[in-house]
């Protein structure tokens, strides 16, 4: 019997596995494309559910959303092979899991050249920017509407006003999306903000000038590029992460709402086709809507081939540096003196205290020892040793581990995140690891080893701007003849409005309140982008998405290629310039049927291509497999391991300066040649185009990471610059062999720390 009972058992747990296996039910977005001209309804899902899951009452506790302002579809609880059988019928473009995706000041908008005193925009209070992120908190007084009017009469959204939560005529409008329906203990079930990321994000692209700092530090004005423009929030994020259902019906309700930007700090971590990402196909609607979406770059850098949402009708936004930095000073016993990178708001007065190294402190108790306490992980440290002292350790970490065995500061050794600063939750500074040994070799030789850490500063960055570690880099991993990212913005160390009830330093137990903080990530670059959008938009109520990316791309600040050895894959075409945006001169152009001409040249059918469209587009079946030819205000090409360079684009600019205005080609390539034909363009009226061809060639490469030039056309007022880049590839393409790099391991509730 014993033998009998061992050889089924097993057999029954499997059979049982998979039963159940078969009947749990998960959230999955049925995407069905463009709406048909006679719309949609709540019905026709329904019918559609109710096929496949064999009654009404089914079909109804199964839908979770209903997709039907600006594209077709809807999410539904189903199992495996109920998903399966959706992927099949006629219709359908794709079946998308419900995967979580993460989140990816005073000073930065003076550094890009937009001072506070620029003459408001005529148009600025009809722009309306739309925030895809963790909510907001909104009794913060970067969204005070003192002096505002009514909200403009295309807006036609909503604000859920659930526990307290209101709107006002700057911030007109808060929805919340949660399709798993669960709640951690700390979030709000309403658009309220308790993350802080949202709150920052928001402020960031469009909030008012406060006076503001953090706890002394980094003291001015925050403030948004368009001050006097709304916002409305989309809460798609939570503790738990942002739900790929929710993104889409933030999109649905953004685009018919009447947004004119959406911005959207958050992304995958691995690359996925076109219409099977969440935000590609959002942002594909919301163009077709005349919206212009903004979304940051990721923060898997500085790997290659890492870089976030990539479709070449959004605008995907690195993150770099402002002339400013955090750091805080250790000063030893023996009078020696470190610099260290913090945002450290702590004053112990310059009072000297005692130090221990943290391998000298195990907790052997827990089961720790000198390996293990020396990194001052949580429960690693003896707090007998510990207690009232500076504590050493090898490794960054978030300052439990001090703080829970009673410590009184923190010196932390470490070559990661070594150009920008994080907060924390007591007396803390990072030391490079040759600094480190210093210390340790002071603390180890020395009887009676004292020192204190100094209150932080900010110090000048004479460097600025540099593309920031961090930041995900390219090249594109689905069309490898897409640069991305298209370019950089301020993402470090940024101050902006935050959620009182937010922890604000990276240890996420810290009950510290604050109204504004200072974090980084490409979360932060992004609005920054977005909010440029947005001060574009007030200048030309009527230009298309491409034509404010244009602008905002080809009057881009030329970064330095000697700071950031990725050149343009870190990059794009350079440091947004806002100023520069609203005068380009000439803009790139592109419309639906630019990108429709596109997706047939990347391999996909008319079939799927008229579901999406909703139109009678059709591929003519000569697709050339790359995207030469799409009006992109930059240019790549990817050339196989081996082969020489051979390339050839077309494209259109529209004048949209002087009316009677000629246009000169400047070259510069030394790696390679490039002609221009024609070389001279002459208009004689706005909105003119001429079209021109770009020839590159060169001799055999391989292995070669990038090679660049630019190409400019100037008429003595404008210079409209746009990046040529070469590099190698394996024949199918570039591939990451990172690909598993989300961002930095330590997880936390803001910036870098587990968000985009």
């Amino acid at each position: 019997m014993a033998n009998f009972r061992s050889l089924i058992y097993p057999l029954l747990l499997a059979a049982i596995a998979f039963t159940c296996h078969c009947q749990e039910r998960k959230v999955y977005v049925v995407y069905m494309g463009n709406l048909p001209k006679e719309g949609v309804s709540v019905a026709s899902h329904h019918t559609m559910l109710e096929d496949v899951l064999g009654s009404s009452s089914k079909a109804k506790e199964s839908l979770v959303y209903s997709y039907g302002k600006s594209f077709n579809g809807f999410a539904a609880k189903l199992s495996e092979e109920e998903a399966a059988m959706f992927s099949e019928m006629e219709g359908v473009v794709s079946i998308l899991p419900n995967t979580k995706l993460q989140l990816h000041t005073t000073r930065s908008w003076d550094f890009t050249g937009l001072p506070q005193n620029y003459l408001n925009l005529p148009h600025e209070g009809d722009v309306i920017v739309g925030v895809l992120d963790t909510g907001v908190w909104p009794e913060s007084e970067s969204f005070s509407d003192v002096g505002f009017g009514a909200p403009p009469a295309k807006w036609k959204g909503i604000c859920q006003t659930v526990d307290n939560f209101t709107c006002n005529n700057k911030l007109i409008g808060a929805r919340y999306y949660n399709s798993d329906n669960y709640y951690d203990d700390t979030d709000f079930k309403s658009p309220r903000d308790s993350e802080g990321h949202g709150t920052h994000t928001s402020s960031t692209a469009a909030g008012r000038a406060v006076p503001a700092s953090y706890h002394g530090l980094a003291k001015g004005i925050a403030r948004g590029a368009v001050p006097q423009a709304r916002i409305a929030v989309y809460k798609v994020c939570w503790s738990s992460g942002c739900g790929l259902a929710d993104i889409l019906a933030a999109f649905d309700d953004a685009v018919a709402d009447g947004v004119d930007i959406i911005s959207v700090s958050l992304g995958s971590g691995y690359p996925s086709p076109y219409f099977h990402d969440p935000i590609a196909i959002g942002s594909f609607h919301a163009m077709k809507y005349g919206i212009l979406t903004s979304n940051s770059a990721g923060n898997s850098g500085p790997y290659p081939v890492s870089v976030s949402n990539y479709a070449p009708w959004t605008l995907t936004v690195a993150a770099s540096t402002i002339d400013r930095k955090f750091v805080s000073q250790v000063a030893l016993g023996n009078g020696q003196t470190f610099t260290g990178n913090a945002i450290n708001p702590f004053e112990l007065n310059g009072t000297s205290y005692p130090m221990i190294y943290g391998g000298s402190a195990p907790n052997v108790s827990a089961g720790a020892n000198a390996d293990i306490s020396r990194s001052c992980d949580t429960g690693s440290l003896n707090s007998y040793k510990v207690r009232g002292k500076i504590v050493l350790c090898d490794y960054i970490y978030d300052g439990s581990g001090v703080i829970e065995a009673e410590g009184l500061g923190n010196i932390m050794a470490d070559y990661r995140y070594s150009d920008f600063a994080f907060s924390y939750p007591l007396p803390s500074t990072l030391l490079s690891i040759e600094d480190g040994a210093k210390v340790l070799d002071y603390i180890q030789s020395t009887d009676n080893p004292i020192g204190t850490i100094l209150a932080g500063e900010t110090w000048k960055d004479v460097s600025a701007p540099r593309v920031i570690s961090f930041s995900s880099r390219g090249p594109n991993p689905i069309t490898p003849d897409i640069l991305k990212p298209d370019l950089t913005a301020p993402g470090v160390d940024i101050l902006a409005a935050w959620s009182p009830v937010a922890p604000p330093s990276i240890y996420y137990a810290d009950t510290t309140s604050v109204k504004y903080n200072i974090i980084s990530g490409t979360s932060m670059s992004c609005p920054h982008a977005s909010g440029a959008a947005a001060f574009v938009k007030a200048a030309y109520p009527n230009w298309s998405p491409a034509a404010i990316k244009s602008a905002l791309m080809t009057t881009a600040y030329v970064m330095d290629a000697r700071k950031n050895e990725d050149a343009e894959f870190a990059y794009g075409s350079g440091h947004i310039n806002p100023m520069a945006a609203i005068n380009p001169g000439l803009v790139y152009n592109a419309t639906e049927q630019d990108y429709v001409e596109f997706l047939c040249n990347s391999g996909y059918n008319t079939t799927t291509l008229r579901i999406v469209t909703g139109d009678s587009s059709t591929c003519s079946g000569n697709s050339t497999g790359n995207a030469w030819d799409l009006n992109y205000p930059s240019f790549a090409l990817s050339i196989p391991d081996g082969q020489s360079i051979r390339g050839t684009f077309h494209r259109t600019v529209t004048n949209v300066g002087s009316p009677n205005s000629t246009y000169y080609a400047t070259v510069y390539a030394p790696s390679f040649q490039v002609s221009v034909e024609p070389s001279v363009l002459s208009f004689t009226s706005m909105g003119e185009t001429k079209s021109f061809t770009v020839k590159v060639s060169g001799g055999v490469i391989a292995q070669q990471p990038i090679i660049s030039g630019y190409i400019a056309w100037k008429d003595g007022v404008h210079v409209v610059r746009s990046p040529v880049v070469v590099y190698t590839v394996l024949p199918d393409g570039p591939v990451s062999i990172n690909n598993a790099h989300e961002g930095p391991s330590m997880r936390h509730r803001n910036g870098i720390f587990g968000r985009i």
